[in-house]
């Protein structure tokens, strides 16, 4: 036995053997650095907070979705890999007609980039998506059409881009209008109803001696008031009527659609929401009263600022004739 282990581990076969060790040494590393990159991938895919997925478009049925989907919407992926309405229950009912209709229209563009729609998480939880996707142009013909995509959590940055806009359209003190925003609307309203036809009215309103309740109870009382006449706007106008804080006391409402005779109920209900207002003071006890100018589009107006300069002037009309009234123009 030793010789023949001897003739079998002759100098002649050592090459030989050496390149078949030095050939599974080489593949061990291979298969070594193969898993090494599987998990890197795996790990990189747990890290990443967006949802890659793939979708067989002709049979309806998600090909792949990655670890992120059961963090962002809060449900199983095996669900959805084995029902693609899983997906469609999970989106806003307000956006869905448009998540399918832009997952559609891929098969045309070849990639949609600008895909944002809401969903509803398991824990009830509205969230923002963007979704990007892609055809895959590479497949052969005949093979099936696969959309591939990434959805990204914006719901922070929609939740923001909000904030930023209330900032920048209301009154910090009211949470009204604010000038800008109000006739940048008013604009609008006022154009709408040239082309339809429709009518509209045009509000001033200022509050009587206001200088002399902040000289007598305190600027912070003032702005108190000031807060009071928002919320009487908003409980005393239409769904849909315009009202903003344009200046220190002086206030303007826009009623879409509303006659002339509709649009004085609507200012006489305001002027009573104000009358009924009651503020007290280091014990005392007072009430405020406003002066309102009213007017409506006529032909002849080229621009919400003819109704803006009516209502201005009707407003100081009711001021001169003694406070507390109504004008119409």
């Amino acid at each position: 036995m030793v010789i023949k282990n001897q003739q079998d581990s002759s100098p002649s076969q050592w090459p030989e053997t050496a390149q078949t060790l030095l050939a599974l040494m080489h593949a061990q590393g291979e298969v070594a650095r193969l898993s090494e990159r599987e998990q890197l991938f795996r790990t990189l895919l747990v890290s990443v907070n967006a949802v890659l997925w793939a979708f067989n478009w002709e049979t309806r049925q998600v090909l792949y979705v990655s670890p992120a989907y059961e963090r962002i919407f809060g449900r199983s992926a095996d669900l959805l890999l084995s029902d693609y309405n899983q997906w469609r229950d999970s989106i806003y009912p307000d956006d869905l007609e448009y998540a399918e209709r832009s997952l559609a229209d891929v098969l045309e563009k070849g990639a949609i980039e600008n895909r944002e729609y809401r969903i509803i998480a398991a824990d009830g939880q509205v969230r923002w998506l963007s979704d990007k996707c892609f055809i895959n142009r590479q497949a052969e013909p005949g093979q099936p059409v696969i959309i591939v995509g990434i959805a990204e959590d914006i719901t922070d940055k929609k939740q923001m881009e909000t904030e930023l806009q209330r900032l920048a359209t209301t009154d910090a003190l009211t949470q009204s209008s604010n000038r800008r925003h109000f006739f940048e609307s008013a604009h609008q309203e006022f154009e709408k109803a040239l082309q339809q036809g429709t009518p509209l009215s045009f509000l001033m309103l200022d509050i009587d001696d206001f200088k002399v309740i902040n000289d007598t109870y305190g600027h912070q009382e003032g702005d108190t008031v000031l807060q009071r006449i928002a919320e009487s706007g908003r409980a005393a106008l239409r769904r849909g009527d315009l009202f903003g804080r344009i200046g220190g006391e002086e206030f303007a409402a826009v009623f879409p659609g509303c006659t002339p005779d509709m649009a004085l109920q609507v200012a006489e209900r305001l002027q009573r929401e104000i009358q009924r207002l009651s503020f007290k003071h280091d014990g005392q006890t007072f009430g405020i009263t406003v002066s309102q100018g009213l007017t409506s589009l006529i032909a002849g107006d080229e621009n919400v600022d003819s109704l803006f300069a009516r209502a201005d002037a009707a407003m100081y009309q009711a001021k001169r004739e003694g406070k507390n009234r109504i004008v119409p123009a």
